[in-house]
């Protein structure tokens, strides 16, 4: 008898001929049969990062998902692993990733550096393995779109987003975006570092650009970023003539978009406070049960592209065009 991930993996490859030409968004969903409320075990590839103790936290000891836990974890260090075990509850350390293969219905990859995430994916993405990147996806946008041509190919559910960007406030601040008429400006404040060791503006630049990208669309045409030093600010032009800036914070840790229209400067607030499960993690599980993914490939790109050219602009203090993220 198949066990469960056998059966998803076979019907995955089953579907990604007929899939392969539609948008990747919820390209999945639908071709497997209910999983109903079925336990899941997950694994996590990456440590150091305190998100994976949050992933333990919100799994194995709060319980917000009961039937999910997380059973398994590599860490970057014994220590990194070790430390998260403790804190996360969580009952086995690998020394190899791959060690996981057979052992998990899904995957969350939590590096600190974005450049780690892909190649370490790969593997469960060719077993089937449901998988979760933590933000930000990845750091080269040719990387990104090899993986997820992959990740297509074998039909394997994907996905991955900023947990400041995927929100039911975020969503609730789209819909009074949509009732305030022309906006002619906005200004976004958020934390960022273009010299981090941990990918430069890829580490903490996806919590400030994919939120402004999640409110007012993806199409962001050319990007220039402003700096004296190692202090900077970004001007981003969106397709439709929209002219947004973004202040990096230099020591204050949280988020603030301003829009101005006819009426004056309004400061973008969510009228509503976010549930527990937030919607990032109930997004996440629900792809890990079902295939259905929350987000199209071309959305997951189009952030990579964006920050990768930010990256370049630091540099040369000029204009850079996104590229093109068509698969």
């Amino acid at each position: 008898m198949k066990t469960r991930r056998q059966f998803i993996n076979t019907m995955g490859k089953g579907v990604a001929a007929s899939t392969f030409a539609l948008s990747s968004a919820g390209a999945f969903a639908g071709q497997l049969v209910s999983t109903e409320k079925k336990n899941i075990v997950i694994g996590i590839i990456g440590a150091e990062n305190s998100h994976a103790t949050a992933f333990g936290k919100m799994f194995n000891v709060k319980k917000q998902f009961p039937g999910v836990e997380v059973r398994y974890i590599w860490g970057e260090t014994d220590e990194f692993a070790k430390k998260t075990m403790k804190n996360g509850q969580i009952p086995n350390q690998v020394k190899d990733p791959k060690d996981m293969l057979g052992k998990i219905d899904a995957l969350i990859v939590d590096h600190r550096h974005p450049k780690y995430h892909l190649e370490a994916a790969v593997p469960f993405i060719k077993a089937g393995i449901p998988t979760f990147i933590d933000k930000p996806f990845c750091y080269r946008l040719e990387e990104g779109k090899k993986f997820l041509r992959l990740a297509r190919e074998y039909g394997t559910p994907v996905t991955s987003y900023s947990s400041i960007a995927h929100t039911a406030e975020t969503e609730d601040i789209k819909k009074q975006i949509a009732e305030m008429g022309e906006i002619k400006n906005v200004v976004r404040y958020g934390p960022g570092e273009f010299e981090s060791k941990y990918g430069n503006v890829f580490f903490y630049g996806v919590h400030t650009v994919q939120p402004l990208m999640y409110m007012f669309g993806d199409d962001i045409n050319k990007v220039k970023v402003t700096r004296n030093g190692i202090k900077g600010s970004a001007a981003l032009v969106f397709k439709n003539g929209l002219f947004a800036t973004i202040v990096f914070n230099q020591d204050h840790y949280g988020w603030q978009t301003f829009a101005e229209t006819k009426n004056g400067i309004t400061e973008l607030k969510s009228r509503i406070t976010e549930e527990e499960p937030k919607k990032n993690n109930v997004d996440m599980v629900e792809m890990f049960r079902t295939g259905k993914e929350p987000r199209s490939y071309e959305s997951i790109l189009k952030c990579v592209a964006v920050l990768e050219a930010l990256e370049k602009s630091y540099v040369s203090e000029d204009w850079v065009k996104v590229e093109n993220v068509s698969l």
